[in-house]
């Protein structure tokens, strides 16, 4: 059961039934739906902050606090999200139905993770920690992207089942 694979591509199915019934019962569900907007917020008022010191050379104190706490949630979706996907699909990451989306996630991790100990390390110059940073939002934005898009699926996928089953 956990280990048919999951084709998302066209006219196949994101979900099965029972991934779907699981999904739909998981509490890490809600969690997800509560991480993902708040990890959003903070990455807009990031870059807000983040561009404004590389303009203006003011607020480093607080556009690195940003960064620090974008990088605390993101290690906190993905904790929560392995755990939501090993629930749904029987294994922690890289289930056949979100791969991609687990992959650019690792990139986004590789990058924050990277920023971070440039930041501890004293690593690099305050613009090139932030650029690290900024890398590392720009894969965010792609990973973002993906993730919407299999929501918009799951939800066509839910109404065409539901509109079948009426």
């Amino acid at each position: 059961m956990f280990d048919e694979p999951i084709k998302a591509g066209r006219g196949a199915p994101l979900y099965t039934a029972e991934q779907r019934a699981r999904r739909d019962s998981s509490a890490w569900t809600l969690v997800q739906g509560v991480l993902a907007p708040l990890q959003f917020l903070v990455f807009a008022v990031s870059v807000f902050l983040v561009v404004r010191y590389l303009i203006t050379g003011e607020g480093l104190a607080i556009a690195t606090a940003s960064i620090v706490l974008k990088t605390f949630i993101l290690y906190a979706i993905m904790v929560t999200g392995a755990i939501w996907e090993k629930e749904v699909f029987g294994k922690y990451l890289f289930a056949d139905a979100f791969f991609w989306e687990d992959a650019f996630s690792m990139i986004v991790i590789a990058l924050h993770t990277f920023y971070l100990v440039m930041l501890l390390g004293g690593i690099g110059s305050p613009v090139l920690q932030l650029t690290v940073a900024l890398a590392g939002y720009a894969v965010y934005v792609i990973n973002a992207a993906q993730f919407i898009w299999k929501l918009r699926l799951a939800r066509l996928e839910t109404a065409r089942t539901q509109g079948a089953a009426a």
